[in-house]
């Protein structure tokens, strides 16, 4: 982990080094915004970031929306003298953590980082592989995720499983004035029928048989934060009447109580179903869906993203090796054809669990076919590969043909299409010559 310093004085910069190395951080330093941005640009995401307010070619903050529109999330502090303090609680409007004034710097600075250090890395305990991914599609949903997390709107985030959905979910919260406070995850698919409005909103000692002492439910856990509801198409229409009343009123009851509480929450919710037939079907409310999805984001299922497939393969791969203490270095050519070929009806976290697998298993420093354990029959998903038509179909042709580095056949079998299919759509887009 790095401190980067941003401030225009040389002799205070060196002056803030200093005090940070003496307590064994190491340091960099920046004397303008433009340095700082070449500096932060290779940055880790556990770094953190003190700056002066005010720099020679603007202010600190135009350096923090550069960060935060380039998904940089380190730990932001603002350096500030007496008289501008006004506007470094603006710039915590924008995602600064704090700010501390250069008088009382000497003793304040250092308790400061650590205690934003220890809150930094709870919070990164939730960083997910899906934002390693840099397909065209997740770039469209990091922005979407950038535009809605500042806001305090409704989410609906749809997928199939283990696309990350939560992850998502989590990423809206990490990037939103919620940070902070907590988030919590509700699987409305476990609760019980019976005990779900007290698991909701709480119930007081003796509200009913067993409730021997007042037990909290999730809006209070979840009290100035994000409470995620996944599967939220699995919920009873009495709890979908009860939540649309906490939700446009912002008041629930706990379960035997007199008074209401206020709901003080921002509702992220996810779901592989299709809601507005369940609507149709009588089995999930209008009114409620409306309220659901004031901003809508949908996750693609991965067979629809080739080109992101060895990437996240290579991310899980590090990752596995760090947790079982391994030492695999990659994977043979077998095994990226056979990962590329793959359906994955499970999506990235199917792809996770295989990549774990064989990096556990592998008598090697690669990973070969056989480590992988992939079943490579015809999937009942395969129709899902389907190609669809005009400017998207060719891009996805122009994607996997990418991804098998030219090779037709595997393309066609990224595509889940047979190659006699690809090679009359290569003739219909006129690919041939480009491929």
């Amino acid at each position: 982990m790095k401190v980067f310093v941003i401030e225009d004085n040389p002799v205070y910069n060196d002056y803030v080094c200093n005090l940070l190395k003496k307590d064994s951080f190491d340091t960099m330093s920046a004397y303008n915004l433009a340095t700082a941005k070449k500096l932060l640009a290779k940055s880790e995401v556990d770094d953190i970031v003190v700056a002066d307010l005010r720099l020679p070619d603007g202010e600190s903050i135009e350096l923090l929306r550069w960060m935060r529109a380039n998904d940089k999330q380190q730990v932001f502090i603002v350096m500030t003298n007496y008289g501008e303090v006004h506007t470094a609680v603006e710039s915590m409007k924008l995602g600064s953590k704090d700010y501390i004034q250069k008088q009382l710097l000497e003793d304040k600075l250092i308790p400061l980082i650590r205690t934003l250090q220890k809150e930094h890395e709870k919070r990164l305990q939730w960083n997910i592989p899906i934002f390693v991914r840099q397909g065209e599609a997740y770039q469209k949903i990091k922005k979407r995720v950038r535009l809605v997390a500042t806001t305090r709107m409704s989410v609906l985030i749809l997928g199939e499983n283990g696309t990350g959905k939560e992850h998502i979910a989590q990423h809206i919260h990490q990037q939103s004035k919620l940070a902070d406070k907590p988030f919590v995850a509700v699987d409305c698919g476990a609760l019980s029928p019976s005990l779900i409005q007290s698991a909701f909103f709480g119930h007081v000692k003796g509200a009913f048989t067993g409730a021997e002492a007042n037990k909290t439910g999730y809006f209070l856990e979840a009290d100035g934060g994000t409470l995620f509801l996944d599967e939220v198409g699995n919920l009873t229409m009495e709890m979908q009447q009860m939540l649309l009343r906490a939700i446009q009123e912002r008041r629930y009851r706990p379960v035997g109580a007199k008074e209401d509480k206020t709901a003080n929450v921002r509702i992220v919710a996810a779901t592989n179903e299709d809601l507005q037939k369940a609507v149709t079907e009588k089995r999930f409310r209008q009114d409620l869906l409306y309220r659901l999805q004031e901003y809508v984001i949908t996750m693609p299922p991965l067979r629809d993203c080739p080109e992101d497939i060895m990437p996240l393969a290579e991310f899980f791969r590090e990752m596995a090796n760090r947790e079982l203490e391994r030492e695999v270095k990659g994977f043979a050519a077998s095994a990226r054809n056979a990962l590329l070929a793959h359906a994955w009806p499970g999506n990235v976290r199917e792809l996770k669990q295989k990549i774990q697998t064989a990096v556990l298993q592998s008598e090697g420093d690669m990973i070969t076919e056989a480590d992988l354990e992939l079943d490579n029959e015809p999937s009942a998903t395969s129709a899902c590969f389907t190609l669809k038509s005009g400017d998207e179909e060719r891009g996805r042709i122009l994607r996997a043909l990418k991804q098998a580095a030219g090779n037709k056949k595997m393309a066609a079998k990224i595509l889940g299409i047979g190659r006699t299919t690809l090679y009359n759509k290569l003739v219909e887009y006129g690919l041939n010559e480009e491929n």
